[in-house]
């Protein structure tokens, strides 16, 4: 049957009367939600949605946030939610659906994604962790960098060369790697914000059954594609309220402390708060593209304005609070659960804000993706794409 916003309603109405938030285990609550199809409407029945509309998963959110239920605290999970699992929905076995998309969602399972290495960050596809097939499992060995909740994961998403004698993009496979298996070693990477949120991952003889791989043997760079094009939309195209993300403390320092306002900082603060809401408002805009479908190249360019904007809006709340914005609120050493922008001082905004044309896909890359995949503009030439990985210089 068509499922409307009048029937999520009435869904959502029984779920609470079933599970009231008040008396019920945040967990419970979760699992089901999960299981009525309220979790991802536009998700298949049986898998966390009911086959709606995607457009109408703010109906059930408004319910439930109007009666006091929990969520699944999306920014500690966002890797698995974002990226995780629309790979998993499309190219997932059915076990494979089953199995892990229900404790992704409730947040009992983190995700994290060892795609990156030391040698292969912007040009990915030349990644040289291998996977060598014995029997029913595959052995990893190599090493992955950069890795945002390596340390709180329980699964990965892994691509890994399983063909060396094929062009780069050909001869990599997909897996779901179990973080706890014999073999993985996470060390913290420091960052210049003074945490270790990001992580270096060494992969030694780590047996995958092939039951974890996802799609086929070699063609793990087209299912890595559904990964890294969700990721930009998660990263660049999230919702956010007028006046919301970045923008929001600048503007605050701003209406708060006149005697810091100058002519020039008003100007460039001016043009900095329209730039956001058009960001804002064209993330709103490709949400509702991605109710046709799955997303495509667009999402780069949004991941080019938010790591742009958040840059010079830091930067500019620096200069605004003159010697406050010198200042630092902590440099301990701690491996932190998620980004918290807006909740640290100015000087952390500014600092970590340094990474967003790093991570996701570099600005560089981005330029080039929506250079040749969206303007259609004349692609660069690349001497590396018809020859063998084992015979690239490296």
């Amino acid at each position: 049957m068509t499922v409307d916003a009048a029937e999520l309603r009435r869904r959502t109405t029984e779920l609470l009367a079933a599970h009231p938030p008040a008396t019920t285990d945040r967990l419970d609550f979760l699992r089901a939600r999960f299981d009525a199809g309220l979790a991802w409407v536009h998700y298949p029945q049986g898998l966390g949605g009911l086959g709606a509309p995607r457009s109408l998963q703010v109906v059930v959110d408004a319910e439930l946030e109007a009666a006091g239920a929990p969520d699944n605290d999306p920014r500690r999970i966002g890797i698995g939610l974002g990226m995780a699992a629309p790979t998993i929905l499309k190219y997932g076995t059915e076990e494979q659906k089953q199995r892990y998309l229900r404790p992704l969602w409730t947040g009992e399972e983190v995700w994290c994604q060892l795609f990156s290495e030391p040698g292969a960050g912007s040009d990915l596809a030349a990644l040289g962790t291998r996977a060598v097939r014995e029997g029913e499992n595959w052995v990893v060995n190599g090493q992955k960098v950069w890795t945002s909740s390596a340390h709180l994961a329980r699964w990965a998403i892994l691509i890994a060369r399983t063909d060396p004698a094929v062009p780069k993009h050909a001869g990599i496979t997909y897996f779901l790697c179990d973080m706890t298996d014999p073999g993985v070693e996470v060390r913290p990477l420091r960052q210049i914000t003074g945490e270790a949120e990001f992580n270096e991952v060494f992969l030694t003889d780590v047996r995958i059954p092939d039951s974890r791989r996802l799609g086929e043997i070699g063609d793990g760079w087209r299912v890595a594609q559904t990964t890294l094009n969700n990721e930009r939309v998660a990263i660049g195209g999230m919702r956010l309220p007028r006046e919301g993300g970045m923008i929001a403390p600048a503007a605050r320092t701003w209406r708060e402390r006149p005697e810091l306002r100058t002519h020039d900082l008003h100007q460039r603060l001016l043009k900095l708060w329209v730039e956001s809401e058009v960001a804002r408002l064209t993330a709103e805009r490709l949400r509702q593209q991605l109710v046709a479908g799955q997303p495509g190249p667009e999402g780069a360019g949004m991941k080019l304005a938010f790591a742009r904007l958040n840059q010079e809006i830091s930067g500019l709340e620096v200069e605004l609070r003159g010697e406050e914005g010198l200042l630092y609120d902590d440099w301990t050493m701690r491996r932190p659960e998620l980004v918290d922008f807006t909740g640290r001082d100015a000087g952390y905004r500014y600092l970590r804000s340094k990474g967003n044309s790093i991570e996701g896909g570099t600005s560089e890359v981005l330029l080039n993706i929506v250079a040749e995949r969206v303007l259609g503009l004349p692609a660069e030439p690349r001497t590396d794409k018809d020859v063998a990985w084992k015979d690239l210089a490296r």
